[in-house]
């Protein structure tokens, strides 16, 4: 898994890093087919001060891209729910491949013997 953390207005320090990392591991421990992981940090001047500190991500799975986003007061509280965010949609996701992955029963092969009784 490729990982790539970016700030906006933010520097990303190694305690952060190490956070979202830790956070990360959870995710992988539901799926571990993910392909490539950007996160996006940033603190935006908007008017709602307590809502500033945004955090994004990205995750490529075979096949599809996930976006999730999270504004919070605190950066900390904004990875926390963001990686919630993402971890009901990649288990939406691993529901949804293990769901289509099966067979139909139209498709089956008709045993002949079955089909005369």
């Amino acid at each position: 898994m490729n990982l790539t953390i970016s700030g906006h207005h933010l520097e990303v320090t190694p305690a952060i890093r190490e956070y979202v990392q830790n956070k990360l591991e959870r995710i992988i421990r539901h799926f571990d087919q993910v392909i490539d992981t950007h996160v996006f940090l940033a603190v935006d001047n908007l008017t709602e001060k307590e809502k500033r500190q945004k955090a994004e991500i990205n995750v490529q799975v075979s096949g599809k891209t996930l976006h999730v986003a999270s504004v919070a007061q605190d950066l900390y509280a904004a990875i926390d729910t963001l990686m919630d965010k993402l971890d009901r949609q990649i288990l939406k996701h691993k529901q949804m491949l293990q769901d289509h992955s099966r067979t139909a029963i139209k498709r089956l092969p008709e045993n002949g013997d079955a089909a005369a009784v």
